[in-house]
């Protein structure tokens, strides 16, 4: 109920189609403000709140003390200058459908929910009218949502733009042929049962093989049983543990006879409509095992009097526009996938090896069209100007990156020694003026190293490296950064529609559990709703080199966003700016080849432009290539599981060092660095105490004792037991408790409790 205060009074707030008439001696209640904000996305902001319920003068200063309070309560989140529900729903999103209500209507989940408490239920229109096949339970939908005013129901309801294709109740897993002839499976998930097959249902398969199966429902004894639908390939060749992920997290691996047909068929660019850059010694910097190569560099001073200590800098990117058309099949299949997925023994690409290593990739000295961007920036590392062009480019050189890093360093080869002062120490001098704005824009400074698995020629792991990262990965990855921001002012400049990359600061509440577990460490942490990366630099600064600088970096970086794309800007949070767009990868991510259809479009660059009808697509475009994204993601860690569980299923009861990367009621999980997978350590199996888990200190302490452990600790541990397909590992902790600053020991002030063995004594340990 709206409060009555001085004379003035407000009904119902303005929409976008209509106006309510505002009376002048109300304020709207705690609810009105909530409910404008939840149906007003984009009009969220204070100023529009306070013009939307007519607000002036002293009601001002009240609005923005209320919005101040419901933040800090948690009914409200900002997202830059916008107001949101905490945990509500965007407005396009890809739900589960799990039910009906008592009407019959059918009742969705979010796929996806980092809000606190249980997901919001939706329930699902149907459209009168409407084509194609109804969604039913167990279907997965992109839906618009919207949110509802009805206390008692489900939080929003959605309009189904999209139904993704329907999974069946079949299950991978590994078909076993036991000694006693007995057919089992063998799970290749961690939480799938064991399975039976009767030889009538054997259907083909082989000891070893990769099946698809269905699994009959449960008898009351033994284990339940199942049939196989289909043989996948055979666990015995290469490449076979990647095909696991690659069935299970449904990417499409194969492509149609069309699409193939349609990349054979296209033909080279022609030169015709495209400047001319062939003699401009642009080069590749890429791994030294890449086999397409999307982009390449080229830097010089600026002779510009005007800009002493410029450089200019140009990027040139394959053009995949020119190949690949809006509506095609080999568009729609590139859609499809989203991104390209890389596995330690494969990549499953988004376009044919006609387009991505052929024809699109920049290859040393053949002719490629291309989309450049030509930058200027001055001495202190500012962008003062970019322009756009349509090329024909041809590569000076194909270099990898420690080869171009070596020629800088003193050690130039056959091929760098000949550029090495007209190309590369060009591009060091250009890569240290960005440097210099880098370091003032101050972007969020991880220092969590990535691991590569190295496979033998079998398939099976060799070795588990971390790469050196050396300034020819800098310099290329701060090139690529300049580009994509100069796509994205480029595009806005235009009023062309586009695809941003956004990254959201951190939620209120991922900042108040951060600054809740600084301060068990004597950290402090600021408060304000507008956090800057440059804040958590300082964190991080001040833990360099100390014991618990990997806790530290973990912690920050599981409080941060996940990143994304849409069609609306809210800006990127880790690396500091305001407008950022995808432009560098092309061939392997379909919001690069939008950018670069808006370019074309938005510049008058020729054909191959994004359209009206895709333009109007974007927000459902942007949450599938986020969806197709996360589940690359997914598959790729599942696969290094997989592999160095495989690896060590021979280590039984040996020990290794590892790493706390997870504490939960139920355990410990640690990562070995070595190999950069994760095991578990049940909390059962830890002894001498009665172990509680304190979620903000992220740690296990015993009751008694106060000594435990926390997330980030180095420790040593046995392996006990592995389940290679699942890529599950389970420990014995090895190393004593350790006291703990802050400790809760008293149930009542503990985030929650765990369950351990009280009665036997830490004995000796095998």
């Amino acid at each position: 109920m709206a409060r009555r205060i001085s004379g003035r009074s407000h009904g119902d707030p303005r929409t976008a189609d209509t106006r309510a008439k505002v009376r002048d001696d109300y304020r709207p209640s705690r609810e009105e403000i909530l409910r404008y904000i939840a149906e007003n996305p984009d009009r969220s902001g204070k100023r529009e709140i306070a013009k939307a319920f007519a607000l002036r003068g002293d009601d001002r200063i009240w609005l923005k003390d209320l919005l101040r309070d419901l933040q800090d309560e948690g009914l409200l989140t900002r997202e830059r200058k916008r107001l949101t529900r905490a945990g509500a729903l965007p407005h396009v999103a890809v739900l589960d459908i799990f039910g009906r209500d008592g009407d019959g209507v059918l009742l969705a989940h979010p796929s996806e929910y980092s809000g606190a408490g249980s997901p919001p239920v939706v329930s699902i229109r149907i459209s009168r009218g409407s084509n194609g096949p109804a969604p039913g339970i167990g279907d997965r939908v992109l839906a618009k949502t919207f949110p509802t005013d009805d206390p008692a129901g489900p939080a929003y309801t959605g309009r189904v733009m999209k139904i993704f294709e329907k999974r069946s109740d079949a299950v991978l897993g590994v078909f076993r042929v036991l000694k006693d002839g007995t057919l089992r499976i063998e799970p290749v998930e961690r939480r799938q049962p064991e399975l039976i097959v009767d030889k009538e249902f054997q259907n083909g398969a082989r000891n070893g093989d990769l099946v698809e199966v269905e699994p009959a429902r449960a008898s009351r004894y033994g284990l339940p049983r199942a049939k196989v639908l289909a043989v996948l390939g055979s666990l015995t060749s290469e490449k076979a543990v990647s095909m696991i992920a690659i069935h299970a997290h449904d990417i499409p691996h194969i492509f149609p006879a069309d699409v193939i047909a349609e990349a054979d068929a296209v033909k080279p660019a022609a030169l015709a409509g495209r400047e001319d850059w062939r003699e401009l010694p642009l080069i590749t910097i890429d791994p030294a095992d890449a086999k397409d190569h999307d982009d390449a560099v080229f830097a010089t001073p600026d002779t510009d009097e005007k800009n002493p200590g410029g450089v200019l800098v140009t990027v040139a990117i394959a053009d995949v526009a020119a190949y690949v058309r809006y509506g095609t099949a080999l568009d729609r299949e590139a859609l499809k996938r989203g991104n390209s997925v890389y596995f330690p023994d494969r990549v499953v690409p988004m376009l044919p090896e006609r387009i991505s290593n052929d024809l699109c990739s920049l290859r040393e000295g053949q002719d490629r069209p291309a989309l450049a961007v030509r930058m200027t920036f001055a001495a202190d590392g500012r962008q003062l100007r970019h322009s756009f062009h349509r090329v024909m480019m041809k590569s000076a050189a194909k270099l990898a990156y420690p080869q171009a890093q070596a020629a800088i360093d003193g050690m130039p080869d056959d091929k760098t020694g000949p550029i090495l002062d007209t190309v590369l120490k060009p591009l060091w001098d250009a890569y240290a003026v960005l440097k210099r704005g880098r370091d003032g824009r101050q972007p969020l400074e991880l220092d969590l190293p990535e691991r590569k698995i190295l496979l033998k020629e079998d398939g099976t792991v060799d070795r588990v490296v971390v790469p050196e990262r050396l300034d020819a990965h800098k310099l290329i990855e701060e090139f690529m950064i300049q580009a994509n921001v100069a796509a994205a002012e480029t595009l806005e400049a235009k009023r062309q529609a586009l695809v941003y990359r956004i990254h959201d600061a951190p939620s209120l509440a991922k900042q108040e559990s951060l600054r809740e577990f600084l301060a068990t460490l004597s950290l402090s942490l600021a408060r304000g709703a507008q956090m800057r990366p440059a804040q958590f630099n300082g964190i991080l600064e001040r833990v360099r080199g100390a014991d618990n600088e990997a806790l530290v970096n973990e912690v920050v970086l599981r409080s941060q966003s996940q990143a994304e794309y849409s069609p609306k800007n809210i800006g990127h949070f880790g690396l500091n700016l305001k407008r950022y767009a995808h432009f560098t990868s092309p061939i392997r991510r379909y919001a690069d080849l939008i950018v670069h259809r808006g370019l074309i479009a938005a510049l008058g660059l020729g054909p191959g432009g994004l359209t009206q009808q895709e333009a109007d697509r974007l927000e459902e475009v942007s949450a599938l290539i986020s969806a197709t994204e996360r589940r690359a993601m997914a598959a790729e860690r599942d696969t290094v599981d997989r592999l160095v569980a495989a690896h060590l299923a021979e280590h039984i009861d040996d020990r290794f060092d590892a790493r706390i990367s997870g504490v939960t009621k139920a355990g410990l999980f640690v990562q070995l660095p070595q190999y950069g997978a994760d095991g578990f350590i049940p909390v059962s199996s830890l002894e001498g105490d009665y172990y509680i888990y304190d979620e903000t200190a992220r740690s296990l302490f015993g009751e008694r004792t106060g000594k435990g452990y926390q997330l980030a600790d180095r420790v040593e541990v046995r392996l006990v037991e592995v389940a290679p397909m699942a890529g599950a590992m389970r420990f014995e902790m090895l190393t004593d408790p350790k006291p703990l600053p802050g400790s809760k020991r008293s149930f009542h002030k503990a985030k929650g409790r765990a369950r351990a063995s009280q009665s036997r004594p830490r004995g000796r340990r095998r």
